[in-house]
């Protein structure tokens, strides 16, 4: 394993700019990626190499980027609203239902379908970058987005959404 300093030397600019596509914003990019790369530190003994160290430590930004989030959501202070009209809540409703359902159905698909599907998706990265992050090739990157597609619809069918 190399020493932590050459770790973040050679991957940060990676974490950075999946960090960037995930916030849109610099500042949240730039303390994801620190922190991110601290959890990194404290963890690396627990790197089993299962997966490549880029692809970890994307996956602990992509965590530290939710976090996040969610830390500031519960902080924000809660925005005056009038109720909505019943019809318009049901929708909602519905939509949030099924959106719970598709990401419940993610997070139940196994590697490496759920992380490319998530990679595309949410981190907004192309074939050659998500490729990348694994060692494949686009076209592998190309066909498990498709597969991982596939069976989220599937699973979604089988449930009625």
């Amino acid at each position: 394993m190399p020493k932590f300093d050459e770790v973040y030397a050679e991957y940060f600019d990676v974490v950075y700019s999946y960090a960037l596509r995930l916030s849109h914003d610099p500042a949240l990019a730039e303390e994801v990626t620190q922190e991110a790369f601290f959890k990194a530190l404290k963890k690396i003994d627990g790197f089993r190499g299962e997966c490549q160290l880029r692809v970890w430590l994307c996956q602990i930004a992509k965590n530290t980027y939710y976090s996040l989030l969610e830390k500031r959501r519960r902080s924000a202070p809660a925005p005056e609203e009038s109720w909505p009209d019943p019809a318009a809540f049901e929708d909602r409703f519905a939509d949030r239902e099924t959106a719970l359902a598709a990401h419940r159905e993610l997070h139940a698909l196994e590697e490496p379908y759920r992380e490319v599907f998530w990679l595309r998706v949410f981190g907004e990265l192309n074939f050659g970058q998500i490729a990348g992050l694994f060692g494949k090739s686009e076209s592998w990157a190309r066909v498990t987005y498709h597969r991982a597609k596939m069976k989220l619809k599937e699973r979604l069918d089988e449930k009625g959404y």
